[in-house]
């Protein structure tokens, strides 16, 4: 995970925002929670929002707040849907 955010803000080696996410997934399958958040911005700058929700949803499931709050942030945009927002919220508590 950490090596994924300097790859990615260029801290201490060049920046290399393909090996910042190649960092991210290892350090997402691996269990850290903050990773597969950072994975769900990602999907969400790139466009790509159903994955950005799948993501925060896994990372809110595994008790990341910020991930649940980015979820309700999309279920109010009309992103996510109310379904992935209750799951969400479930799995949080």
């Amino acid at each position: 995970f950490n090596l994924g955010n300097a790859y990615d803000l260029g801290e201490g080696i060049p920046q290399d925002s393909a090996k910042a996410l190649r960092q991210w997934e290892r350090a997402a399958t691996q269990g850290s929670v903050s990773a597969r958040h950072n994975l769900g911005i990602h999907e969400w700058d790139q466009g790509n929002y159903e994955r950005g929700v799948k993501h925060f949803l896994i990372a809110a499931k595994m008790g990341a707040k910020i991930s649940l709050d980015s979820i309700k942030d999309m279920f109010v945009e009309g992103v996510a849907s109310k379904e992935q927002y209750a799951d969400a919220l479930k799995g949080y508590q």
